[in-house]
Protein backbone atom coordinates (compact mmCIF):
# COMPACT_ATOMS: atom_id res chain seq x y z
CA UNK A 1 0.00 0.00 0.00
CA UNK A 2 1.49 3.23 -0.43
CA UNK A 3 0.56 7.06 0.06
CA UNK A 4 1.98 9.34 -2.31
CA UNK A 5 2.35 13.16 -0.93
CA UNK A 6 4.13 16.20 -1.06
CA UNK A 7 5.23 18.79 1.50
CA UNK A 8 2.57 21.27 1.09
CA UNK A 9 -0.50 21.86 3.86
CA UNK A 10 -2.99 18.72 2.97
CA UNK A 11 -0.44 16.07 2.18
CA UNK A 12 0.77 16.88 5.49
CA UNK A 13 -2.20 16.36 6.90
CA UNK A 14 -2.58 12.68 5.38
CA UNK A 15 0.96 11.58 6.48
CA UNK A 16 0.70 12.58 9.62
CA UNK A 17 -2.98 10.76 10.37
CA UNK A 18 -1.14 7.56 8.42
CA UNK A 19 1.54 8.29 10.96
CA UNK A 20 -0.52 8.51 14.05
CA UNK A 21 -2.21 5.74 12.92
CA UNK A 22 0.99 3.39 12.29
CA UNK A 23 -0.72 2.62 8.73
CA UNK A 24 1.60 -0.06 6.62
CA UNK A 25 2.02 2.13 3.94
CA UNK A 26 4.97 3.02 1.89
CA UNK A 27 5.67 7.15 1.49
CA UNK A 28 6.20 7.98 -1.93
CA UNK A 29 7.12 11.70 -2.15
CA UNK A 30 5.87 12.54 -5.39
CA UNK A 31 4.80 15.58 -7.87
CA UNK A 32 1.69 15.28 -9.45
CA UNK A 33 1.87 18.28 -11.77
CA UNK A 34 4.96 17.98 -12.97
CA UNK A 35 5.04 17.41 -17.11
CA UNK A 36 6.70 14.12 -15.91
CA UNK A 37 3.93 13.49 -14.06
CA UNK A 38 0.69 14.53 -14.60
CA UNK A 39 -0.64 11.73 -17.13
CA UNK A 40 0.28 8.95 -14.86
CA UNK A 41 -1.06 10.50 -12.04
CA UNK A 42 -4.84 11.06 -13.85
CA UNK A 43 -4.91 7.50 -13.77
CA UNK A 44 -4.71 7.22 -9.89
CA UNK A 45 -6.23 10.96 -9.26
CA UNK A 46 -8.34 12.26 -12.22
CA UNK A 47 -7.27 16.17 -10.27
CA UNK A 48 -3.30 14.74 -11.04
CA UNK A 49 -2.66 16.40 -6.89
CA UNK A 50 -1.49 14.38 -3.97
CA UNK A 51 -2.62 12.80 -1.09
CA UNK A 52 -3.55 9.41 -2.97
CA UNK A 53 -3.76 5.89 -1.39
CA UNK A 54 -2.97 3.00 -3.26
CA UNK A 55 -3.82 -0.47 -1.73
CA UNK A 56 -2.14 -3.47 -3.15
CA UNK A 57 -5.40 -3.89 -4.88
CA UNK A 58 -5.04 -1.17 -6.97
CA UNK A 59 -7.97 0.67 -4.91
CA UNK A 60 -7.34 4.25 -4.91
CA UNK A 61 -8.28 6.91 -2.54
CA UNK A 62 -8.16 10.62 -3.02
CA UNK A 63 -8.74 13.66 -1.13
CA UNK A 64 -6.83 14.24 2.64
CA UNK A 65 -10.02 13.66 4.55
CA UNK A 66 -10.99 10.35 2.60
CA UNK A 67 -7.51 9.33 2.76
CA UNK A 68 -7.60 9.70 6.22
CA UNK A 69 -10.94 8.01 6.64
CA UNK A 70 -9.80 4.62 5.10
CA UNK A 71 -6.54 4.88 7.10
CA UNK A 72 -8.76 4.96 9.98
CA UNK A 73 -10.76 1.59 8.71
CA UNK A 74 -7.81 0.03 7.88
CA UNK A 75 -6.11 0.35 11.13
CA UNK A 76 -9.93 -0.52 13.13
CA UNK A 77 -9.57 2.69 14.83
CA UNK A 78 -11.78 5.68 16.16
CA UNK A 79 -9.22 8.10 15.08
CA UNK A 80 -11.90 8.95 12.39
CA UNK A 81 -15.53 8.62 14.45
CA UNK A 82 -18.04 6.21 13.12
CA UNK A 83 -19.95 6.55 16.86
CA UNK A 84 -21.76 9.48 18.42
CA UNK A 85 -19.34 11.77 17.60
CA UNK A 86 -19.64 11.38 14.11
CA UNK A 87 -21.45 13.88 13.10
CA UNK A 88 -19.90 16.62 15.51
CA UNK A 89 -16.62 15.33 13.51
CA UNK A 90 -18.24 16.03 10.12
CA UNK A 91 -19.32 19.36 11.39
CA UNK A 92 -16.01 20.72 12.57
CA UNK A 93 -14.40 19.23 9.22
CA UNK A 94 -16.89 21.40 6.91
CA UNK A 95 -15.95 24.13 9.27
CA UNK A 96 -12.77 23.96 9.37
CA UNK A 97 -12.55 23.87 5.09
CA UNK A 98 -15.03 26.80 4.36
CA UNK A 99 -14.15 29.33 7.56
CA UNK A 100 -10.90 28.48 9.39
CA UNK A 101 -8.76 26.96 6.87
CA UNK A 102 -10.12 28.85 3.76
CA UNK A 103 -8.96 31.86 5.80
CA UNK A 104 -5.35 30.32 6.24
CA UNK A 105 -4.94 29.40 2.84
CA UNK A 106 -4.09 32.55 1.66
CA UNK A 107 -1.93 33.88 4.50
CA UNK A 108 0.41 30.45 4.26
CA UNK A 109 0.39 30.45 0.39
CA UNK A 110 1.29 34.52 -0.34
CA UNK A 111 3.81 34.35 2.71
CA UNK A 112 5.07 31.20 2.28
CA UNK A 113 4.98 29.37 -0.91
CA UNK A 114 4.34 32.59 -3.07
CA UNK A 115 7.75 33.85 -2.34
CA UNK A 116 10.19 31.13 -3.37
CA UNK A 117 8.85 31.07 -6.78
CA UNK A 118 8.02 34.77 -7.42
CA UNK A 119 9.05 38.55 -6.37
CA UNK A 120 5.75 39.91 -7.46
CA UNK A 121 3.99 42.42 -4.74
CA UNK A 122 1.30 40.60 -3.00
CA UNK A 123 -2.01 42.19 -2.40
CA UNK A 124 -1.58 43.10 1.28
CA UNK A 125 -5.67 44.40 1.08
CA UNK A 126 -6.67 40.63 0.61
CA UNK A 127 -3.98 38.96 3.08
CA UNK A 128 -5.61 41.86 5.56
CA UNK A 129 -9.23 40.58 4.92
CA UNK A 130 -7.86 36.88 5.34
CA UNK A 131 -6.36 37.62 8.59
CA UNK A 132 -9.53 39.15 9.85
CA UNK A 133 -11.27 36.34 8.98
CA UNK A 134 -8.91 34.13 10.68
CA UNK A 135 -9.46 35.92 13.88
CA UNK A 136 -13.23 35.67 13.43
CA UNK A 137 -13.44 32.25 13.13
CA UNK A 138 -10.67 31.40 15.38
CA UNK A 139 -12.92 32.79 18.26
CA UNK A 140 -15.23 30.03 17.58
CA UNK A 141 -12.66 27.50 17.64
CA UNK A 142 -11.03 29.03 20.86
CA UNK A 143 -14.96 29.19 22.60
CA UNK A 144 -15.45 25.28 21.98
CA UNK A 145 -12.26 24.41 23.44
CA UNK A 146 -12.61 26.28 26.80
CA UNK A 147 -14.10 23.48 28.56
CA UNK A 148 -12.83 20.24 26.68
CA UNK A 149 -9.18 18.76 25.89
CA UNK A 150 -9.48 18.12 22.23
CA UNK A 151 -12.25 19.22 19.67
CA UNK A 152 -14.53 16.12 20.21
CA UNK A 153 -13.99 15.65 23.91
CA UNK A 154 -11.01 14.09 25.89
CA UNK A 155 -9.31 11.96 23.21
CA UNK A 156 -7.59 13.12 19.82
CA UNK A 157 -9.13 12.55 16.89
CA UNK A 158 -8.97 13.40 12.96
CA UNK A 159 -10.86 16.55 13.32
CA UNK A 160 -8.37 17.82 15.94
CA UNK A 161 -5.68 16.89 12.50
CA UNK A 162 -7.77 18.76 10.19
CA UNK A 163 -8.97 21.81 12.35
CA UNK A 164 -4.64 22.25 13.06
CA UNK A 165 -3.69 21.93 8.99
CA UNK A 166 -2.38 25.48 8.84
CA UNK A 167 -1.09 26.04 12.60
CA UNK A 168 2.25 24.53 11.99
CA UNK A 169 2.76 27.05 9.74
CA UNK A 170 1.93 29.90 12.29
CA UNK A 171 4.42 31.89 12.44
CA UNK A 172 5.64 32.57 8.47
CA UNK A 173 1.98 32.51 7.56
CA UNK A 174 1.47 35.62 10.79
CA UNK A 175 -1.45 33.54 12.11
CA UNK A 176 -2.28 34.87 15.30
CA UNK A 177 -2.56 31.71 17.23
CA UNK A 178 -1.09 33.41 20.56
CA UNK A 179 -4.18 35.70 20.86
CA UNK A 180 -6.47 32.33 21.45
CA UNK A 181 -5.18 30.92 25.00
CA UNK A 182 -7.38 27.83 24.42
CA UNK A 183 -6.42 27.33 20.48
CA UNK A 184 -2.91 27.74 22.04
CA UNK A 185 -2.99 25.67 24.73
CA UNK A 186 -4.91 22.96 22.29
CA UNK A 187 -1.67 22.87 19.69
CA UNK A 188 0.75 22.63 22.45
CA UNK A 189 -1.07 19.30 22.94
CA UNK A 190 -0.79 18.25 19.31
CA UNK A 191 2.63 19.49 19.10
CA UNK A 192 3.35 16.72 21.26
CA UNK A 193 2.39 14.04 19.19
CA UNK A 194 5.44 13.39 16.65
CA UNK A 195 3.17 12.32 13.81
CA UNK A 196 1.97 15.63 13.88
CA UNK A 197 5.33 17.57 14.76
CA UNK A 198 7.11 15.67 12.59
CA UNK A 199 5.23 13.51 9.74
CA UNK A 200 7.92 13.45 7.50
CA UNK A 201 10.44 12.41 9.74
CA UNK A 202 12.08 9.23 8.37
CA UNK A 203 10.51 9.25 4.83
CA UNK A 204 12.00 12.36 3.26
Amino acid sequence: MKLYYSHNLNPRVAVAAAKHLGSPVEFVRASPQHPDNIAAFRAINPNALVPVLVEDDGRTTWETDAVAFRLSQIAGSDFWRTGPDAVEMTQWLSWSAYHLGSAAAPLYFYRIVFPTFSKEPVNEAMLAEALADFRRHAETLNAHLADRRWALGETVSYADFRLATALPFAEGAGLPVAEFRNIARWHDQLWALEAWREPFKGID
